[in-house]
């Protein structure tokens, strides 16, 4: 179940950000192209939301059987700027679960504002503030905070 549930959750990750990238770039698209908000604009709209829930689900999920969140640990001075158990225990599942809102607001919005232009803007802004705050949370192999890489072995 643990080995699943990390298998989808790695996947579901790229995914996440794919259709963060998709929808932006389509929102600026129509943006500057004054063009009208289609059916398909509006399944993007939707479906990268529906993506981002489901990512916080498995993300949660995980969050309650790891062993890295479960293990109480003093911490170390000098140890870094955060110890990998602060920044899983809170800083990550916090800023992803803001990220998940903030998408959850904007697809809403967008879903229900009249002009076209402003549906093409509100998704705009807002997944574009989701999408900087997921690249803020994740443990990139390069950050200052804690990494991991880009790919698991499995």
């Amino acid at each position: 179940m643990h080995q699943t549930l990390l298998i989808l959750h790695s996947i579901n990750r790229w995914l996440v950000l794919a259709s963060l990238f998709y929808a932006i770039g389509i929102a600026l698209s129509g943006l500057r192209s004054g063009r009208a908000f289609s059916v398909a604009d509006n399944i993007v709209r939707h479906v990268t939301a529906t993506i981002a829930h489901v990512q916080l689900l498995l993300g949660l999920s995980l969050y309650m059987i790891s062993p890295v969140v479960k293990f109480d640990v003093a911490e170390t001075v000098g140890a870094g700027l955060v110890s990998e158990h602060i920044f899983f225990r809170l800083i990550h599942i916090v800023l992803m679960a803001i990220a998940v809102v903030v998408i959850t607001v904007g697809s809403a919005r967008a879903k229900r504002i009249g002009s076209d232009k402003e549906k093409f803007r509100t998704m705009l802004v807002w997944f574009a503030i989701a999408l900087l705050i997921i690249l803020a949370a994740i443990p990139w192999p390069f950050s200052p905070l804690v990494n991991r890489p880009y790919f698991r072995s499995f």
